[in-house]
């Protein structure tokens, strides 16, 4: 009896250690589960006290120290980098350089009123026909010092303008007039709709709520609008 009570004990004892060990295990989990998520909390409320473009400066910074180290290397070896860095770019990365190169901003703000003149005159001139050499020569030999219309030249009256010259005027002030519409188009008062408004402001925000909410209330504004609202 008393040798299986001391096998029973040990048994018993045996299972309990396990158990601990088996605790002591998870305890030691969630620690480093607690742990790695606190570095994570820190990591993250570091990041975003960051700037805005810190991922772009940081990879720059990066490219920058890989370029100056592969030129070191290249000078060592008593190569040429930039041939060498070029016949490490691939056709579809040239041919992608290439289009961004040749990619022009057709528009490219408004600096001073100057730069915005000339940027005028040469859309203009774009569209004007190529220049006749002979009737170019012509009217400089017939007018002489006042063909290039100096500060103290009288040229009104010396020339008439002839009906392509003005025809191509007129067109191109219609497609100026037509493009300059394209920008600010108005939208057209409806006298037939509804007043439901006391003033512009409201206007505006009742056509927002209708944007927004108006399908999912027309039925109540239907039974408004009859009388059968309960």
């Amino acid at each position: 009896m008393s040798s299986q009570g001391t096998s029973s004990t040990k048994t018993f004892q045996e299972k309990q250690a396990e158990r601990m060990k088996r605790l002591k295990h998870l305890h030691n989990i969630r620690n480093e589960a607690r742990n790695h998520n606190h570095q994570e909390v820190v990591a993250e409320d570091a990041r975003n006290k960051l700037p805005n473009n810190w991922e772009n400066r940081k990879k720059r910074a990066e490219w920058l120290l890989n370029d100056q180290k592969a030129r070191a290397e290249a000078k060592e070896k008593g190569e040429d980098f930039d041939r060498v860095k070029i016949l490490q770019v691939t056709a579809l990365e040239a041919e992608r350089l290439e289009r961004k190169k040749r990619k022009k901003n057709p528009d490219q703000g408004f600096s001073d009123f100057e730069a915005a003149t000339v940027r005028q005159y040469n859309r203009l001139i774009k569209n004007l026909p190529a220049k006749d050499m002979e009737r170019y020569e012509e009217q400089k030999s017939k007018y002489g010092e006042a063909f290039y219309g100096g500060p103290h030249q009288i040229i009104h009256g010396l020339h008439e303008d002839r009906p392509e010259a003005i025809d191509n005027m007129v067109k191109d002030i219609e497609t100026q007039i037509a493009k300059r519409n394209k920008y600010s188009r108005r939208r057209t008062h409806n006298d037939d709709a509804d007043i439901d408004y006391i003033n512009e402001r409201n206007a505006k925000f009742n056509k927002k709520l209708d944007r927004f909410y108006g399908e999912h209330t027309a039925e109540i504004k239907q039974n408004l609008e009859r009388g059968t609202a309960v």
